[in-house]
């Protein structure tokens, strides 16, 4: 995307994509093409099926899972939205946003819109969605998404067992009904993108009241709004918001998300033609896909990571040697050729091949299979007794067969032994990785919100982050990165880079290829690669 570097110079965002601080050159290295429309344009109307694995919440601030975020993408509209062909950031719930300095922003929202309930939407539902989120108190997943904004830590206190001593973001002022002055911690010129997070949508009064109730029954301002409620492991039905008054057009009348326990059971069904879109379809299943459905099948680059998280406060894995040990254990290349058919390509850096600035290598010799060297440095450590723990979720058939080859790998190039498996919903397996109650490593992956390096940094390895690791000085490069420009911006967060490689509290694995497949009932499939997925908007109905 094309580059403006804001100092002085007021910069306003209408119609056309907001230009970033950070220079992220999508002739370069940009993000992955999206699934090209078929059948386009299409008419108005009708009804099509999505597979889905069990969400864990729908409240937006709630949740970062990505099972959520695609049915959020029909009922929220955030401030801004990523373009799926080069992930420039447009207007969406906004109209502009502008800024002198990369400190304050002005936002302004479009006027006349309504949640599905009738209730205006106006500033203060930003930001009373915004405080909620932000204070800890209340345990929101997206929590840390707001750390950019004054008077985050006083909602959120260093010193365990403290109090906040605020409840609402000093830096969030309403100036009227439609406009928002955001006031942040540090200059950062990545804060439009950060808009397109599903977390940043408004909340009508009824989820600030009660938000257990509305996590069922959620009130959004999109396009598509709930039909009944969400029944658990079954169903979410969307119906189209007759009153949207956003930018964007619902083609399809309805959207059925018809949740399977597996990635398996879902592809089977869209054989059977009993659902419409798979957007994951398992690796194993890849050539099949591609001969049963032909141009309704795409491969693309992905921003999804792979990796093994490590609870560095536990006294057995407080050593990096060990974590390093434990990484040169696993023989990527033989995992991802056994189990994905060598789709997946295993990783050598914390950021993905598909975004400005990735290095290739950047692990070294931590990411790179060498049992003999692994050994050696695991019994420099002094290893660890006691049994070693995986926790991975059921969703996926292959993340137990790749954690078996993991254990086994353990067992002969460690001398792990004992290796027990916690296996359990992604619903529950969240909350329990976020309040740190696991007792060995887990499995899980990082999916980018938006193309830039921050995001993996700081969404990896924020404070209280899911591994309990920090580092000031890492925290220091960060913050260097985000009030930087252009190259300067990309060198800062590459030494932070390096800091958390050299301390590996989360150890990469393999970046996926995102594989989807669709029925000939519908056209118009548009993917991209960051937390929208499927354009649910956009699909059309083959009537």
């Amino acid at each position: 995307m094309s580059t403006v570097h804001m100092n002085t110079a007021r910069s306003t965002v209408l119609a056309a994509p907001v230009a970033l601080t950070l220079a992220l050159v999508a002739t370069a290295c940009g993000p992955a093409e999206p699934t090209k429309p078929n059948n386009a344009p299409g008419k108005p109307g009708g009804t099509y099926s999505v597979a889905l694995t069990e969400p864990d919440h729908l409240l937006p601030g709630r949740t970062t899972s990505s099972y959520s975020l695609q049915v959020l993408q029909g009922l929220f509209d955030p401030p801004a939205s990523l373009d799926p062909k080069d992930g420039t950031v447009k207007p969406l719930a906004a109209l502009s946003w502008t800024t002198e300095d990369n400190v304050v922003w002005t936002v302004k929202f479009r006027s006349g819109t309504t949640f599905h309930n009738g209730e205006k939407v106006t500033a203060t539902s930003f930001a009373d969605a915004w405080n909620a989120a932000a204070y800890g108190p209340n345990g929101w997943d997206s929590n840390y998404y707001f750390a950019q904004i004054k008077g985050y830590d006083a909602l959120n206190p260093a010193k365990e067992g403290a109090d906040p001593t605020a409840r609402t973001l000093s830096g969030l002022e309403v100036v009227d009904e439609t406009t928002l002055r955001v006031t942040l911690k540090a200059p950062f010129g990545q804060f439009p993108m950060l808009l397109s997070f599903p977390a940043f949508a408004p909340l009508p009064k009824a989820a600030i009241a009660k938000p257990d109730v509305f996590d069922i029954a959620p009130i959004g301002n999109g396009p598509y709004r709930l039909d009944g409620q969400w029944e658990r492991n079954q169903k979410i039905e969307l119906k189209k918001f007759a009153a949207y008054g956003g930018p964007r057009k619902a083609m399809a009348d309805r959207i059925d998300f018809k949740i399977y326990t597996s990635r398996e059971t879902a592809f089977t069904e869209l054989q059977a033609g009993n659902v419409d879109v798979l957007t994951t379809v398992p690796s194993a299943n890849s050539m099949q896909a591609k001969r049963l459905f032909g141009e309704r099948f795409s491969i693309r680059p992905s921003g999804t990571m792979d990796y093994l998280g490590l609870p560095v406060k536990d006294p057995r894995f407080a050593d990096p040697r060990i974590r390093k040990a434990i990484s040169m254990a696993i023989d990527r290349k033989g995992i991802t050729q056994a189990i994905y058919n060598g789709v997946y390509n295993p990783a050598t850096s914390v950021v993905g091949d598909m975004i400005p600035g990735h290095r290739p290598g950047a692990c070294g010799k931590t990411c790179a299979y060498d049992p003999a060297a692994a050994k050696k440095l695991f019994d420099e450590a002094g290893g660890f007794d006691g049994p070693l723990e995986l926790y991975f979720s059921n969703s996926d058939a292959t993340y137990e067969q790749w954690m078996t080859s993991i254990a086994n790998q353990l067992k002969d190039n460690l001398g792990i032994q004992d290796v027990k498996f916690r296996k359990m919903a992604p619903a529950d397996l969240s909350p329990l990785l976020n309040e740190g109650r696991n007792k060995g490593p887990f499995r899980q992956n990082w999916v980018i919100d938006y193309p830039s390096i921050q995001n993996y940094l700081d969404g990896l390895y924020y404070p209280g982050n899911r591994s309990g690791w920090s580092d000031k000085e890492f925290d220091s490069l960060v913050a260097k990165g985000n009030a930087a420009k252009g190259g300067e911006a990309i060198a800062a967060y590459q030494k932070a880079e390096d800091i958390a490689l050299r301390d590996l509290p989360y150890i990469p694995l393999w970046n996926w290829q995102d594989q989807s497949a669709w029925s000939d009932r519908i056209g118009n499939v548009v993917i991209d690669s960051y937390a929208a997925g499927l354009h649910l908007d956009r699909v059309t109905v083959n009537r």
